[in-house]
């Protein structure tokens, strides 16, 4: 389990469990609703695929508990808001619901996919859309009235394409063919080849069957197809223009189903891919997401999830009077500030 860390503050004030797991690490924590955090930890990733259900959300479990302890003395958690990956359909919320609701942590349960975290942590209210390109691609659109507009994501089968793992496809795919003659020529072969240190794309990929190279590396190649993009190689180039417009499409359909394409409203870029703000990529999106909604405000999410996960939870609580409101949003600042600080 991960380092945990409590707080000291005094005070009575309502609180909420946030959970937000990834594929890559879970954060914890629990936060009151005048935004200070009484404790906070990080584990492992949350990977049911992997792990099956049971052990994953044991493992979740495990780490709220020491965060719990850690942050005695704060006062009632009222309320878990959990966040997860791999949580795309409504059974699987109903099903993590209720065997969080039977850990008896607080009185009321939200489970959701960890994209309507990514939303809230980079908006100053529970309005507009997120979209996430990490290893893979999904966006969520949510309304303070609790209308939601999302996509099944479970890849390629329910119309998903990208995110990291897509991306470093299309460079092995555009490599390969380039050297074989079945496709154009593309700096991508070679640039794939050095960056591996091997003779050829296709010894890249001989390598990866044979288990002599970790396919995981193949990652690597996500950096390195915009590097080649803004060099000017065409084949490149169109994989991120497509990338981009992946993303936009995902944007532009969500503030559709709100009707916000004709408001002010933030879209909220995150994840892996584009937290790295790669200039051609972030260029296309802007294009294409403004053509369609000009009043749209696109920006990149720079608190962590888990802040988002915290403030869905306490915008909850202050919707149905179990918390105080913040007035001039001074508990939302307050747990920013906190947070980046690494204080409660």
């Amino acid at each position: 389990m991960g380092a945990v860390t409590g707080g000291a503050s005094p005070g009575p004030a309502p609180a909420v469990l946030a959970i937000d797991a990834g594929n890559s690490k879970t954060d914890v924590a629990v936060v009151d609703a005048d935004g200070r955090v009484w404790g906070r930890a990080r584990g492992p990733g949350y990977k049911p695929y992997v792990l099956g259900h049971d052990a994953a959300a044991e493992a979740v479990a495990e780490l709220v508990e020491e965060v719990l302890r850690a942050a005695a003395g704060v006062g009632p958690v009222e309320h878990v808001a959990a966040y997860l990956a791999n949580i795309d359909l409504p059974v699987e919320e109903l099903r993590l619901r209720k065997e969080f609701e039977d850990r008896g942590w607080s009185r009321t349960v939200t489970v959701g996919n960890d994209t309507f975290a990514v939303l809230r942590s980079g908006t100053n209210a529970p309005r507009g859309v997120a979209v996430v390109c990490g290893a893979g691609i999904n966006c969520v659109g949510l309304l303070p009235d609790g209308r939601t507009a999302r996509f099944p994501a479970l890849g390629r089968m329910t119309g998903d394409w990208g995110g990291g793992i897509g991306l470093m496809e299309e460079v092995m795919w555009s490599s390969v063919r380039a050297e074989d003659g079945r496709g154009p020529a593309t700096a991508l072969a070679a640039a794939t080849s050095e960056h591996f240190g091997l003779p050829s794309a296709t010894a890249v990929a001989e390598a990866v069957h044979l288990g002599e190279l970790p396919a995981e590396r193949l990652h690597e190649l996500v950096p390195l197809l915009f590097r080649v993009a803004e060099a000017g190689d065409p084949v490149a180039g169109e994989v991120v223009e497509r990338q981009a417009a992946e993303i936009a499409v995902l944007a532009v359909t969500a503030l559709g189903r709100l009707d916000l394409l004709g408001e002010a409203a933030d879209v909220v870029l995150g994840g892996g891919v584009l937290a790295a703000e790669p200039p051609l990529l972030m260029a296309a999106v802007a294009r294409r997401v403004l053509e369609v909604a000009p009043r749209a405000v696109l920006k990149v999410a720079s608190d962590p999830p888990v802040v988002g996960a915290a403030l869905l939870g306490l915008d909850r609580l202050r919707g149905e009077g179990r918390a105080p409101v913040d007035e001039g949003g001074a508990a939302e600042r307050r747990l920013r500030e906190g947070w980046s600080a690494g204080v409660g």
